[in-house]
């Protein structure tokens, strides 16, 4: 029932022209080059070593795989991470 809930809120948000990650509270993934990383909409940090991140959103876990991790900002919707990043993947809830 949520899932169909969901979808319909898509289907109306989408003839709205609204955007989809702060209506539907997903994250937003911005990636500059391989160094930095900014995640908005997050839901709380599950992992953290230099080697690997595991940020909690609203669609799961997200991974961040690397080396040399340091948290550059920290607020209370967003974070931003530097080092060298080598994969980001979704784990399901």
């Amino acid at each position: 029932m949520e899932e169909k809930f969901q979808r319909g809120k898509e289907k109306i948000l989408n003839k709205l022209d609204l955007p989809s990650d702060i209506s539907l509270d997903l994250p937003k993934i911005i990636v500059i080059g391989n160094r930095e990383i900014t995640i908005e909409n997050h839901k709380g940090i599950i992992f953290f070593e230099t080697n690997m991140v595991k940020i909690n959103s609203r669609v799961g876990a997200i991974i961040i795989s690397g080396e040399n991790f340091e948290i550059l900002f920290i607020a209370e919707t967003s974070i931003t991470i530097s080092g060298l990043f080598k994969g980001i993947s979704y784990e399901k809830e």
